[in-house]
């Protein structure tokens, strides 16, 4: 072990961040130049990009939960989350570098016409997001491994400084040298991030609450994922839904309920109708839950929420920009886009650190998050009434910020309390599928909403009322000071 980590210095923070900076700049080039690429240079439209970004969600949504189980009881090379960073950070690398070799890839595999090209498309996405997804379940859990309880707002906190820092970084590329270099950049960030710390970085034998889990009757049972996934029924179920619609190509088209341009189906409905019961029981404990556990089914829900609407402004801000904002050629709208996400992460990489951390010792952490997403909601909102006007959609975008740099770091840490730290990697998985699964509706039906409505305004409304019912439900959560 280094003296950094015996004396927790700051330096040891930095660097226990950079495996999650990895996944996080593989995350931002994703989100910089994946719609962009396959819509300038691959010619797909909007609803094929849905289906691409859908494909990695759906393998995150079975492979987060086994990495973190997995990773919780196996030590291998010298750690348990160590060999799975490794992996996923190779994995990120190589895919980050076949985006933009898609058509090489075709021919390689002779793989001839739109179709063909898609089914690469989605099969790189897929390993990327899966590459992601595998890694960045460890990255979290070994902050928490590495930390106290006293210091783990400090760690996460920390981890979004760092990370976000780069996020801006990789944005300012973007902007400056465009989005191929970007990717090529991500490749080696991806590699040297995961690689290198894993030298430096002792994790601990013995995790703690260790022996107490083993000499208990409690495990991973199958009831406990499923007590566990209670808020997020409905989203699972759709999950179920269009995963098999799009491989059988049987998809249900009745409508059953039609509002503006959102129209469901009875099976789409059927879902809502289970979320909306699923929101009844979480928050009125009608199975009578322990108080971790009820705290963990709140938290889960309130996050689902806020990331239905960051997921459909991470997918579809493109053809925002593109219909919205008039009078840009086609390099302007590229270089618009980057310097929004740029300045979203900017606001995001500077507050975890220097404010959101002060201010949750103070107030609390749930305190903290539920008005970073309030204010988050209300960055949407003022986007969505004046984002045409150039200056007010930047100005908007520094409160959207506020809600980021909160999103990216104090969950993590709220919900790391509320578990088993000898689970942390499961109930890490768990968490992502808060992530993963509201990306599903994102990417497929809010893909059709955005699709059909003329005005793609409509983007920033989702995000506005989807914000703001999860800043409402974060009000449920119970504010340890």
């Amino acid at each position: 072990m280094i003296n950094i980590q015996k004396k927790m210095s700051n330096s040891f923070y930095a660097l226990l961040s950079l495996p999650a900076t990895a996944m996080g700049f593989g995350l931002s080039v994703q989100i910089a130049a994946l719609s962009w690429i396959l819509h300038t240079k691959y010619h797909l439209d909007i609803h094929e990009i849905g289906i691409v970004w859908a494909a990695g969600p759906i393998a995150g949504i079975i492979a987060q939960p086994i990495v973190g189980a997995i990773s919780d009881k196996l030590w291998f090379m010298g750690g348990r989350r160590r060999p799975w960073i490794l992996i996923g950070g190779l994995l990120t690398g190589l895919m980050l570098l076949a985006l933009p070799n898609l058509d090489i890839i075709q021919k390689i595999f002779a793989a001839n016409g739109a179709s063909g090209l898609l089914t690469i498309a989605i099969a790189v996405a897929l390993t990327l997001d899966l590459s992601i997804n595998v890694s960045f379940n460890p990255t979290r859990s070994l902050i928490a491994d590495c930390t106290k309880q006293s210091e783990r707002s400090k760690g996460y906190t920390w981890m979004q400084t760092v990370s976000g820092t780069c996020g801006v970084m990789a944005y300012l590329i973007s902007v400056i040298f465009g989005n191929i270099t970007l990717i090529y950049v991500g490749v080696i960030i991806a590699v040297l991030f995961t690689v290198v710390p894993m030298f430096f970085i002792a994790e601990p034998r013995y995790l703690e609450g260790k022996k107490e889990a083993t000499t208990s009757k409690s495990s991973n049972s199958i009831k406990d994922i499923s007590n566990a996934l209670l808020p997020l029924y409905g989203f699972l179920l759709y999950g179920i839904y269009v995963i098999v619609a799009k491989l059988i190509g049987i998809e249900d088209k009745s409508v059953a309920l039609k509002i503006g341009y959102v129209s469901l189906g009875w099976v789409e409905l059927s879902c809502v109708i289970i979320e909306l019961l699923a929101i009844l029981a979480v928050i009125f404990n009608v199975f009578k839950q322990k108080e971790n556990n009820h705290e963990f089914q709140k938290i889960l829900l309130a996050h689902s929420f806020t990331w239905w609407g960051v997921q459909t402004m991470n997918i579809y801000m493109f053809f925002y920009v593109s219909s919205v904002i008039s009078g840009l050629a086609q390099t302007q709208m590229q270089g618009i886009n980057s310097w929004a996400f740029l300045v979203r992460d900017l606001v995001g990489a500077i507050l975890p650190v220097l404010v959101l951390n002060e201010i949750a010792k103070r107030k609390g952490m749930t305190m903290t998050h539920t008005m970073a997403i309030i204010l988050m909601a209300i960055g949407y909102g003022a986007i969505y009434f004046f984002g045409s006007q150039i200056i007010l959609f930047f100005v908007a975008l520094c409160i959207v910020g506020i809600g980021w740099a909160s999103l990216v770091s104090l969950p993590f840490a709220i919900m790391s309390k509320r578990v088993e730290q000898s689970k942390m990697g499961l109930y890490m998985g768990i968490f992502n599928l808060s992530v993963v699964l509201p990306q599903l509706v994102a990417s497929f039906k809010m893909g059709e909403v955005v699709n059909d409505a003329p005005d793609k305004s409509i983007i920033f409304a989702i995000c506005a009322v989807t914000l703001a019912i999860s800043g409402g439900l974060w009000l449920f959560v119970k504010n340890d000071k």
